[in-house]
């Protein structure tokens, strides 16, 4: 929230009153009238991530973390998202591209949109964010082109490759939530179709440790699976190559029976 002379915060620790946070550092413990004591933390990306309204399932920042490393996420690039959802996702990766950068950000249905600007305007992202009501999955022309990045967050992702092929510049990353892996499969497979190089496909998965003298654990609390994470990026491969990249299926040998059929080999010989 933000803190304003007048208003109190009602809390399970007490009573929280604004106008003796105003003015202090950003660390600073206060106390509250039931003798607790809070402490005053500058937000993080992470809190207005963990901490927008949600009208969808957000990006966890578990997976964030991953995404940003594996592009190679940096400020200057120009990023398009199709699909707004809450804007935890955009506003995650405009804090990164900020201030030269930009995010481009696409949606179908208003009250979503609605909902995602508040969290970005919220979040202090606004100036680093076009959001533009469009469905890419049936526009003739693409608004964008030698963009940086396309993140995908659509329930049948495969559908705007081809789309989001146009968009990107050469070696350009595609980046996909895919909550289930049957979404994957079709992904792939249409990632392959539209000459995508570097595919991959991963799942972020996170462990808490309570950290306490003499009883250290892992914490019975914890995130189970958020979503699967595609990567790829756009490659030009002329006609007469790509029949050679065609993937051929091999049956995996273990290394005891490639010994042993090795050994009946040779032994058949000397007979």
């Amino acid at each position: 929230m933000k803190a304003a002379p007048k208003q109190k915060f009602h809390t399970h620790v007490g009573i929280i009153d604004h106008k003796k946070v105003i003015g202090k550092p950003f660390g600073s413990a206060i106390k509250t009238n039931k003798g607790k004591i809070i402490f005053a933390l500058e937000p993080t990306v992470y809190d207005y991530v963990m901490k927008s309204q949600r009208s969808t399932q957000i990006v966890y920042p578990k997976d964030l973390g991953y995404i940003a490393a594996r592009i190679g996420l940096q400020s200057g690039q120009t990023i398009v998202e199709i699909g707004t959802g809450s804007g935890s996702f955009t506003t995650f990766l405009a804090s990164i591209v900020k201030p030269k950068g930009h995010v481009h950000t696409y949606d179908v249905d208003e009250n979503f949109m609605a909902i995602a600007r508040k969290n970005i305007e919220k979040a202090g992202m606004s100036k680093y964010v076009t959001m533009t009501k469009l469905d890419l999955k049936t526009a003739k022309k693409m608004p964008q082109k030698d963009v940086d990045v396309v993140i995908v967050d659509l329930g049948d992702p495969w559908v705007v490759v081809p789309q989001a092929r146009k968009m990107l510049k050469g070696s350009g990353a595609f980046v996909a939530i895919c909550p289930t892996m049957n979404q994957l499969e079709k992904l792939a497979a249409a990632l392959r179709q539209n000459d995508f190089f570097d595919i991959e496909c991963t799942e972020q998965i996170v462990r808490t440790i309570e950290a306490r003298d003499g009883k250290t654990r892992h914490s019975f609390r914890a995130i189970g699976h958020t979503t699967y994470v595609a990567f790829a990026r756009k490659v030009i491969t002329p006609a007469s190559l790509r029949k050679i990249l065609v993937p051929v299926e091999q049956p995996e040998i273990e290394s005891e029976e490639t010994e042993s059929s090795e050994d009946e080999s040779l032994s058949s010989l000397k007979k």
